[in-house]
């Protein structure tokens, strides 16, 4: 045999012991082509066959792992057509248990003969009863024992994987039992010895032994332990890398702010006072831009909280400072709102502000254009307008881009060359969980306003049935007779944009002519033109409508104080997140406001969902309950391909250790921002090898 540093965890599987070509193209389809990638290849759950349950001691609800002499196998006609039950009995010596399989009539003629021939398995699954009948088992795990037992499936705590059609546990046990065999020399340290130490880390080559074949539960903790730290550690040196790059390299303007005036002149311009949560925000803001390095800092901020009052304090800054400011907006009727509102506290101040729209006439975008070339208008706020070829800044220092997610990184890019290396502020009204800030912006500076300002009234929130809908309208006509306007959210439809709208079509018609016939109803959907869509919102705000049935297009919407109810049908259909962001359209004015959801959800999922909403308002509890509900693939309502995907750490259980993984690498690289030690030459390796990828979200 050759020695052990010739082996290579980039060797091919089908070179492996009991692999070969064959069944190494059926272990590409699970992703595995590599020895590496199955060492990386975490379990999915452990079973601890030291100790068996015995069948007479399970009680209903147990979930459990047994193991029996197979006695019975029997065919249960249904009643329902094309539908297959197989009934398998299994005896421990204490007891029979009945297991049930739906929909696998193949498994007949394979449990019939182990009965035949009094073959032994192993069942994993949850415990039933009914009546008084034997305990019941239904959609298990199970696997065959045999005499000839390999012991890596018995008489031990045993690795269960993620398994795909023609893979058996057994067999993969035996692969992953071969490669630890051969190849775990082949492992090295990617962690400097002090790390290690420090941490009080298992060896890597040991860790990945007892994850996969554990010794003991504590053994396979501190492994697991591990690993995790592992993956993390090597994001986040990446992470902070980037930070220290942006911040090494990229030279900002440097801004001259005195804090005693320009707190003074914000009491000035904005007509309350800024919460805690505000000033903290704009003095992190005023730091960044006083250092002489780039600003890249994310502002998260609740619905209503006041972001757009900290986006006038940085555009105040920018503009006392002799430079232009910008301010991007997804939509042009939030484009507009903004403009009236930065218009209405800063024109007094003698600060002009300019709209550039899609739908203002030639003439009108050639004067904003000229305006802005000139240096005459300080304040340019737009769409993706303010991208557009033709329009040019005399001195751009400051771009805001609010609701960041809705736009790509190439637009925010295009209006960051506007100018020669102006500020970023990037704002978001999606609150994010403290454990997604830390991987998804590992690289920017955040600042998080969680306080709303005085005066702003909570939102009553309440869940009812469908069958109690006639109460909700009847409640929702009380509020219009008194000259207020409701918003009705159509049930979200998966499959495609032109049925959604369908439905939000119907749904608008049994609102127009059977449930409020006496008032005016719109209808916003995404099929209509966006010229279309401002003409409807405008109505809306005017009061010319009082009703508007909608989709999820209002989610980032305008301000329509008047609006004091919104009812949200199908409820349970949306993900928390997006519910929040709902129910932020109403409770903008003076008048007690109304979220109702109306929702029968069939999953527990589905119930937590409505009562985590009637209970908060808190869009960071919010948004945590939802990553753990939805995990961080689906947070964002569809999978963000710059999240990490993790082989052992999980972002919602791991966070202490991601905590302590960041710390340790950020002063890592602020001493060693090359890597170029002689102990950090295998991190570097890892670090620029590692899969985890670095392509997260970014402003520039």
């Amino acid at each position: 045999m050759a020695s052990a540093h010739s082996y290579s965890l980039d060797d091919e599987l089908q070179y492996v012991k009991g692999v070969g070509p064959s069944f190494a193209q059926t272990l590409a389809k699970m992703g595995l082509h590599t020895v590496g990638d199955v060492l990386r290849r975490a379990p999915r759950r452990y079973e601890d066959r030291s100790r068996f349950r015995k069948i007479i001691e399970l009680v209903p609800g147990d979930t459990a792992t047994i193991q029996g002499r197979v006695v019975a196998a029997e065919y249960v006609p249904t009643s329902r057509k094309n539908f297959n039950v197989t009934r398998v009995l299994v005896d421990d010596g204490t007891a029979v248990a009945q297991i049930t399989f739906f929909q696998q009539p193949y498994l007949l003629k394979m449990f019939s003969e182990m009965a035949r021939t009094s073959r032994w398995v192993v069942i994993y699954g949850q415990a039933k009863r009914s009546g008084f009948g034997p305990i019941e088992m239904e959609r298990v795990e199970w696997e065959e024992l045999s005499e000839e037992s390999d012991g890596l499936s018995t008489n031990r705590i045993v690795p269960i994987y993620p398994a795909t059609e023609g893979v058996g546990q057994r067999r993969l046990r035996k692969i992953v039992d071969s490669i630890l065999a051969v190849y775990l020399d082949a492992v090295e340290e990617p962690l400097p010895e002090d790390i290690v130490r420090r941490h009080r880390l298992m060896e890597p080559k040991a860790a990945l032994r007892n994850v996969h074949f554990p010794g003991t539960m504590e053994l396979l903790r501190e492994a697991r332990r591990r690993l995790v730290f592992e993956e993390f550690f090597l994001l986040q040196v990446g992470l902070a890398r980037r930070r220290l790059a942006v911040s090494r390299d990229s030279k900002g303007y440097r801004f001259s702010i005195d804090r005693e005036r320009l707190h003074s002149d914000l009491r000035q311009i904005v007509p309350f006072e800024l919460t805690g949560a505000q000033t903290r925000a704009v003095e992190d803001i005023a730091g960044d831009l006083s250092s002489g390095h780039l600003m890249n800092r994310l502002v998260q901020g609740d619905v209503g909280s006041g972001k757009t009052m900290v986006a006038i304090a940085a555009l105040f800054m920018a503009v006392e400072n002799g430079y232009q400011a910008a301010l991007m907006a997804p939509t042009e009727i939030l484009a507009q709102q903004h403009a009236i509102v930065l218009r209405r506290l800063l024109e007094p101040a003698g600060i002009t502000v300019d709209l550039a729209s899609g739908s203002q006439g030639v003439k009108e975008k050639r004067a904003v254009r000229e305006r802005l070339m000139g240096g005459q208008s300080r304040i340019a706020v737009g769409t993706h307008a303010l991208i557009q070829e033709g329009i040019e800044f005399a001195k751009l220092g400051l771009v805001i881009i609010d609701e960041q997610h809705r736009f790509g990184v190439l637009q925010r890019q295009a209006l960051h060359l506007k100018g020669e290396n102006p500020h970023v502020l990037v704002m978001t009204a999606t609150p994010i969980p403290r454990t997604l800030t830390l991987t998804i912006y590992g690289d920017l500076d955040t600042s998080i306003i969680d306080e709303l300002p005085p005066g702003r009234k909570p939102i009553r929130t309440h869940w009812k049935r469908h069958n109690e809908a006639g109460g909700v309208y009847s409640a929702a006509r009380k509020l219009l007779e008194q000259g207020r306007q409701v918003y009705v959210v159509c049930p979200l439809v998966e499959e495609s944009d032109k049925l959604q709208a369908r439905a939000a079509t119907k749904l608008a018609e049994q609102m127009r002519e059977e449930i409020f016939p006496e008032y005016r109803v719109g209808l916003l959907h995404g099929q209509l033109k966006s010229d279309e869509k401002d003409e409807v919102m405008r109505q809306f705000k005017a009061h010319d409508l009082d009703i508007l049935v909608a989709t999820t297009v209002i989610e980032v919407g305008i301000d329509v104080p008047n609006a004091s109810a919104i009812v949200i049908e199908d409820a349970d259909r949306f993900g928390l997140a997006q519910l929040h962001q709902l129910r932020g359209r109403v409770g903008r004015g003076e008048h007690a406001s109304y979220c109702v959801l109306v929702a029968d959800p069939k999953t527990d999922d589905g119930r937590a969902r409505m009562q985590v909403m009637v209970e908060t308002q808190d869009g960071f509890r919010i948004a945590e309950e939802d990553l753990k509900l939805r995990g961080p693939g689906e947070f964002f309502g569809t999978r963000q391909s710059g999240l990490p995907e993790f082989i052992f750490g999980d972002l919602i259980a791991d966070l202490p250790l991601m905590d302590e993984a960041r710390r340790s690498a950020f002063d890592l690289v602020a001493a060693d921002p090359n890597l170029q030690s002689s102990g950090h030459v295998r991190l570097k390796a890892a670090v620029e090898r590692s899969k985890l990828g670095f392509e997260l979200i970014q402003v520039s």
